[in-house]
């Protein structure tokens, strides 16, 4: 299957994208945040409790995975890839090894992961991945973010997604602008703008065919510590005005990052955008505004599986019904 029949089946209509990626790091510590041990098995099998709700497919396109979950199997025996592939589901692996403070630019990073990149693809691809994700990190207040910083995010974007292609997989291109900060809206605009132009300059010149590509982009909302307020109805008109005018037409789709907001107030934003006339889909890669509540009902008991997938099974239905009117979706997350 080409690129592009993939991306489109990935922001197929009505459907998202789980990201349970989290690094080891960033799992354990989530994990002993909720009270798990954070081991192996653990990460292991909350991974599992994840992939294998029921119905996950009605609303979730694909599921990107990180290295270590991968590599391994569900207790039936079935490796992730071939659970997710038998579920109706894509199977995604994050591919960067993380930011990492960028040389000449204080208080900045860049994303690495590129040395060996187009084996571990073609590796990855023979396991079964049919998409992948890099994400960048972008950084707002005191002058930042700085030419330099958006250049060499992008350069590295642009480079990781023509290897994707080269090896027959999907790039989730994740320019993360965060939300971190006592910024305004405006300013979370600009540093969006300016970083998605930067981008799709450094894709073009690599020659990345955007139909087979998705954009994974933050939401334009105020600084976390800023103190303004925005509406779902501000938040969906500045994020498709800032969309519409940078991100070319060609692309497959854009599947939102949550990027730390609350759960509900995520799938809110993501509901009032859908009347707006765009030339891509608009749909989700949440990670934890899908996953968190999943993780608080499970509590790593094996008598609480059911709890878990039972929660994130709503969460999935709640953004599935923002894809498809919004309107009813508010409703559930009132």
């Amino acid at each position: 299957m080409s690129v592009q029949a993939t991306a489109a089946e990935m922001v197929a209509p009505g459907k998202g994208i789980l990201a349970a990626d989290e690094s080891i790091a960033t799992m354990s510590a989530r994990l002993e945040k909720a009270g798990v041990a954070p081991t192996e098995e653990n990460r292991r099998a909350y991974r599992e409790l994840l992939v294998t709700t029921p119905g996950l497919a009605d609303g979730i396109s694909g599921v990107i995975l990180c290295d270590e979950t991968f590599r391994q199997s569900t207790s039936d025996g079935q490796t992730f890839p071939a659970a997710l592939a038998g579920a109706g589901l894509l199977p995604g692996i994050k591919v960067d090894t993380g930011a990492k403070p960028l040389a000449g630019a204080p208080g900045e990073k860049v994303t690495e992961g590129l040395d060996g990149l187009r084996e571990r693809l073609t590796e990855y691809a023979g396991l079964g991945a049919r998409f992948a994700k890099w994400r960048a990190v972008i950084v707002i207040g005191d002058g930042r973010p700085g030419s330099w910083a958006r250049r060499a995010n992008a350069h590295a974007l642009a480079r990781y997604a023509g290897l994707c292609q080269e090896a027959g997989v999907v790039p989730i291109v994740e320019p993360e602008v965060l939300m971190d900060g006592e910024h305004s809206m405006a300013a979370c605009a600009a540093a969006t703008t300016a970083t998605l132009v930067d981008v799709f300059a450094e894709l073009r010149e690599a020659g990345v065919a955007l139909a087979g590509a998705v954009l994974k982009p933050n939401m334009v909302v105020p600084g976390k510590s800023s103190g303004e307020l925005a509406d779902p109805e501000q938040v969906a008109k500045a994020t498709v005005a800032t969309l519409r005018g940078v991100v070319p037409e060609e692309v497959a789709g854009i599947a939102f990052l949550s990027g730390g907001q609350p759960v509900t107030q995520a799938t809110e934003n993501l509901a009032a955008m859908q009347g707006f006339d765009v030339p891509w889909p608009l749909t989700f890669s949440f990670g934890r505004a899908l996953v968190d509540p999943a993780l608080a009902a499970w509590q790593g008991q094996p008598e609480r599986v059911e709890a878990g997938q039972d929660a994130l099974a709503d969460r999935v239905r709640c953004n599935s019904a923002a894809l498809n009117g919004g309107e009813l979706a508010r409703d559930d997350v009132a």
